[in-house]
């Protein structure tokens, strides 16, 4: 429905590892952009968008995206239905375009590549608006070798490249694949806030997987 607001994941099949080098999570995040358009995957002849954000294409948009991660065998989304079925289409163009892309440039590999179809959770209760921003973003502590501290863990994911945490609160080359008013107005935080409690539930992750379960 128009104006849902969904948490949408997926893992590779057997939990295998689906990134494995930087060309594919620029793929992805690539995916995320060129893909959101009503019309179809849009056209460049650009090898890197990101380089100029001015010259990107502009987008009739499916979805809103408000936040996402990227890592070795997974990823998640928090985006927002702007079309009808948007939300379903995305999340179905994202899945086959790598599925393709992975199986032609790792050896002619064929099949699946996600384990399933993609989990998607539309958010109804207070208490996924509380959370679930939180769990996409601290998601990235799980490449960290050592348990983090408060104090380091801003800085820790404000370094993690394959991530939008960072796009609200500097400059970043991906900042046009997400949109961050609509994030701001769909949920009760500013950046301080938010920035605040990103750090104080940093060891809480397994609360709250529960929470949004």
């Amino acid at each position: 429905m128009i104006g849902d607001i969904a948490h949408v994941c997926n893992r590779g099949v057997e939990k295998r590892q689906i990134f494995i080098d930087k060309k594919d999570y620029l793929r992805f995040v690539e995916n995320l952009y060129l893909l959101n358009n009503k019309d179809g995957k849009l056209r460049t002849e650009r090898k890197d968008i990101f380089q100029n954000p001015t010259l990107l294409p502009e987008q009739d948009k499916l979805v809103e995206i408000l936040r996402w991660v990227i890592l070795p065998n997974h990823y998640h989304l928090l985006i927002k239905e702007v079309v009808e079925g948007g939300i379903v289409e995305f999340t179905k163009r994202l899945g086959n375009a790598y599925t393709k892309y992975f199986n032609i440039k790792y050896d002619g590999r064929s099949g699946y590549l996600f384990q399933n179809s993609a989990k998607i959770l539309v958010i109804r209760e207070d208490r996924h608006y509380l959370y679930i921003p939180f769990y996409i973003d601290l998601n990235a502590l799980d490449l960290s070798h050592v348990p983090l501290k408060k104090e380091k863990v801003f800085n820790f994911l404000m370094d993690y490249e394959w991530s939008s945490f960072k796009d609200f609160y500097s400059v970043s080359q991906y900042a046009p694949v997400i949109n961050q008013e609509e994030f701001y107005g769909n949920f009760d935080f500013d950046a301080d806030s938010y920035k605040k409690q990103v750090v104080n539930l940093a060891g809480r992750r397994v609360e709250l997987e529960e929470e949004i379960s």
